[in-house]
């Protein structure tokens, strides 16, 4: 009997008409408050962070050479892949749970409750370890400037917690004074970002990129990614050096999904979702490899410094004040990128509630503020725990995969929604369909086996340990799941 009551329970699937629309209960709707170009904001402000200076140099210094510009273009291809199908979903189903609602609607409640589980893992913790990165580069920034600060250590912690808390009150208080807030900073950190661009064009010299495809050599301390372990092979530079350094690149555009939460929240959005998202990531990935560019070009790769690469190449050229400014730079790039960060998780995580798969009272709207504070609240808090007593660095991969298991469902979705709901209004079609979606699922694949193999393994014990929770709560408190006992219903009210 149990067995039958679980297969119901994976087979049920959420109504489209639901999906957008009012439900009784904890599912309420949020005020439109983004237009085309805010959605475009909210996606530079998540995909352009502290990483814009640096990732392209350590690539470039230790996997792939000058070729890190291919690498950027590799990991821009398949991370647009996937913005197409993010895009045509969205414009079917424009609601705040993204690939949450999308797997509900398309396959169901338990494969829902797999990726919103792995969205919160790749939300919750980019939160903290975004938190804990943007503590560290301000106290290195504030040293740049000459001021000697005791107990640095100390002054990190204090930092991470005065800006998530800062941050998690202006979300949850005010959703548009978090909206200007994000203009003003990204338009200041695009400022920083496009002088590094011209200062650093004028010192680039066309020796310095040499021979894309660098000769292979060992890696010294091998990453241990599930493709080395199959093809037992851990080169550095040479094409395996190229596209191993794309997973890694593939972390600087994640967040274009995040866009994709906010479209409950949008005018018209089944046709400003779709633009948005891709108008961002274009940029983005325009931005990056500008920058790459520049970074190899200022400096040979073979003397690229792994601490502050850019900062380094600007001294070496004798660039000097442009350290400032790329520190400040970062440390703006990192507050917008928190900032949307926990915008995009608490939406999903009140899309969750309302359904009931997590208690429904974080579904719960503020009469003051019309917001979900309280789930907004709970998420700063836990991002607080998390990037002040857990070691976020050494599990930051884990974002990345948790990110790339959404987009293989969001791929696959596109393919099976076309035939079984070939009727549903779509405000954007993916073209060439089913072969874009069948790329974007080779792409992210080839992306995820390019992960550690300890990312892997403390991802699957985060999946079961998710599965557990659904068993124990999410299955029964469904507002899809049957009507209890009269007795059982009973009890439930009494403990209410």
């Amino acid at each position: 009997m149990s067995g039958v009551c679980l297969l119901s329970t994976i087979l049920r699937r959420l109504p489209p008409s639901e999906a957008t629309g009012l439900r009784t209960g904890a599912r309420h709707s949020l005020a439109e408050l983004y237009r085309p170009a805010d959605l475009v904001v909210l996606g530079l402000g998540v995909m352009i962070g502290a990483g814009i200076f640096s990732i392209a140099g350590r690539q470039a210094a230790t996997m792939a050479g000058p070729g890190v510009i291919l690498s950027f273009m590799i990991a821009g291809i398949a991370s647009l892949l996937a913005c197409l199908c993010y895009a045509e979903l969205s414009s079917t189903m424009p609601t705040s749970g993204s690939a949450y609602t999308f797997t509900y609607v398309i396959f169901g409640e338990v494969w829902a409750w797999i990726i919103g589980w792995a969205l919160i893992l790749e939300l919750q913790l980019a939160a903290a370890v975004v938190a804990r990165a943007w503590g560290e580069l301000t106290v290195r920034a504030i040293t740049n400037f000459g001021v000697r600060l005791p107990y640095q250590g100390l002054v990190v912690d204090l930092l991470v917690l005065l800006i998530l808390a800062l941050l998690t009150g202006i979300v949850a208080l005010n959703a548009r004074i978090g909206l200007r807030t994000l203009w003003i900073v990204v338009a200041a950190k695009l400022l920083a970002i496009g002088a590094v661009i011209v200062v650093g064009a004028m010192h680039v010299r066309a020796a310095n990129f040499g021979d894309f495809h660098a000769e292979p050599k060992p890696v010294a301390e091998p990453s241990a990614t599930v493709l080395n372990v199959f093809l037992g092979q851990s080169d550095a530079f040479g094409w395996f050096g190229i596209f191993a350094a794309a997973p890694a690149i593939a972390f600087a555009y994640i967040g274009f999904d995040i866009v994709a939460t906010a479209a409950e929240e949008t005018v018209n959005a089944p046709r400003a979702v779709p633009g948005g998202m891709i108008r961002s990531l274009i940029i983005t990935t325009i931005i990056y490899i500008s920058v790459a560019v520049v970074m190899v070009g200022i400096v040979p790769y073979t003397k690229i410094s792994l601490d502050a690469p850019l900062s380094s190449a600007f001294r070496g050229v004798g660039v000097d004040w442009m350290v400032h400014v790329i520190d400040i730079g970062a440390v703006l790039g990192l507050t917008t990128v928190i900032l949307v960060l926990l915008v995009g998780q608490t939406r999903v995580m009140f899309s969750m509630a309302r359904d009931g798969l997590i208690p429904r009272g974080l579904a719960t709207i503020s009469r003051r503020y019309h917001t979900p504070s309280r789930v907004t609240l709970v998420i700063g808090g836990i991002a607080i725990l998390l990037a002040e007593f857990a070691p976020v660095f050494t599990l930051e991969q884990l974002v990345v995969m948790g990110a790339l298991f959404a987009f293989l469902f969001v791929a696959a979705g596109v393919i099976v929604m076309r035939r079984r709901m070939p009727h549903l209004d779509r405000g954007f079609s993916v073209p060439l369909s089913p072969l874009v979606p069948a790329l974007s699922l080779a792409a992210t694949l080839w992306l995820m086996v390019n992960l550690h193999v300890i990312t892997w393994a403390w991802f699957v014990l985060w999946m079961a340990f998710g599965l557990l929770v659904y068993l124990g709560y999410g299955r029964r408190h469904s507002l899809l799941a049957p009507p209890r006992e009269p007795s059982a219903l009973g009890r439930g009210r009494h403990r209410r």
